[in-house]
């Protein structure tokens, strides 16, 4: 086991790789990555698909397959996205069971058009838990306004939820409240809330790539000591955000019936700057109970001389809130940036879905062909 992944581990921070494909279960190289690397945990998107249906040949059988049986181009999708999903599962069942479901979770997204239909999210959630068929299966629903009821109604039903694509400090405390609710509904309805998990997908990297572009922009020394700072500073908060909301009545009151906290995921911590340590966004967020995804890239780089010194997150509250005010002084508005990342996020999601259909078509094609 590498020390430094494994210091990370001990820190209390749950390290999920967020990458998946055919080719890296079946040749065992997720395998080496739970056993030397501390991975406990997958994340997955469209674009990961894609990228894995392009470049593997272990598609090209089933889509054949799938493509002579007469199924649409969605259909050889989640086919071929749940059929990896599930046995990734399987494969980190020993890491769910050890940790009593914490950990060992393989995230499915729903389709990105759906980000604005609340009932269309709720009924294919449903669905990809159905046909995945794995306890440890998270099922992703991105923060948007209309996701917030699907999340309630998701978790209400008894199903674990990967809340992605948040920004903002306000959209996280409705999305914890959104579990909360999902979590009393389900209490009421006589289910085990000890079986229901969750994680919140606060997003890092994206923060300060628009932040800093606008640090420049407005190129005095005040603005350019900010650069690099405004990621850190709001997932430090959220955290804060996190710790707060748990300790209340109403969180502490499901805790004691069973429940369990919805952990605060690190997405998007590949840092993008190269002035900007590769490691930044790990070693500067660590702090119990919480998640780290990360491409292999940037878990390499961690693996290499990521030095991890204890909890880098909640002595940090007061300089993260100085940072965001030291931001507005300057002219960068939070609440702009936050409202432009979510939009700019979803336009992403529908181009990262438009890339996996074009993908599968074009395998469909040439299965056609052959």
């Amino acid at each position: 086991m590498n020390e430094n992944t494994q210091a990370l581990s001990d820190a209390g921070v749950s390290i999920w790789l967020d990458d998946l494909s055919r080719d890296r279960i079946t040749s065992g190289s997720l395998k080496d990555l739970i056993v030397e690397r501390n991975v406990v945990g997958v994340t997955t998107n469209p674009t990961i698909f894609a990228n894995a249906i392009a470049a593997g040949e272990s598609y090209e059988a089933a889509v054949r397959e799938l493509a002579a049986s007469g199924a649409s181009v969605d259909e050889v999708i989640t086919a071929l996205t749940t059929s990896d999903v599930a046995d990734a599962c399987d494969l980190f069942a020993e890491v769910y069971r050890d940790s009593g479901g914490r950990d060992g979770r393989v995230s499915i997204e729903v389709e990105p058009g759906l980000a604005r239909d609340t009932e269309g999210t709720v009924a294919q959630a449903a669905q990809l838990h159905e046909l995945v068929g794995r306890e440890n299966v998270l099922i992703k629903i991105p923060a948007t306004r209309e996701g917030l009821e699907a999340i309630a109604a998701t978790t209400a039903a008894g199903i674990s939820v990967n809340v992605t694509l948040i920004f903002s400090l306000d959209r996280y405390r409705d999305v914890i409240n959104a579990y909360l609710t999902g979590l009393e509904r389900a209490q009421q309805a006589g289910l085990d809330l000890s079986k229901i998990h969750s994680v919140a997908s606060f997003f890092v990297s994206r923060v300060d790539s628009e932040i800093d572009k606008r640090l420049d922009a407005i190129g005095t020394e005040e603005a350019a000591a900010l650069r690099g700072k405004a990621a850190l500073a709001n997932a430090r908060l959220a955290y804060q955000v996190w710790l707060e909301a748990f300790s209340t009545e109403r969180a502490l009151t499901l805790l004691e019936a069973g429940a369990n906290t919805q952990r605060p995921l690190w997405a998007s911590t590949g840092v993008k700057d190269p002035s900007l340590p590769d490691t930044l966004y790990v070693t500067e967020l660590v702090a119990p109970q919480t998640v780290n995804t990360m491409p292999e890239k940037t878990l390499e780089a961690l693996a290499d001389h990521g030095r991890i010194t204890g909890d880098t997150v909640t002595r940090g509250f007061d300089e993260a809130q100085q940072v965001l005010d030291a931001l507005e002084r300057v002219g960068v508005s939070y609440v702009e940036v936050v409202e432009l990342l979510e939009a700019e996020g979803l336009e992403k999601f529908d181009a990262s879905w438009a890339e996996l259909v074009q993908t599968v078509q074009e395998h469909m094609g040439q299965g056609a062909r052959a």
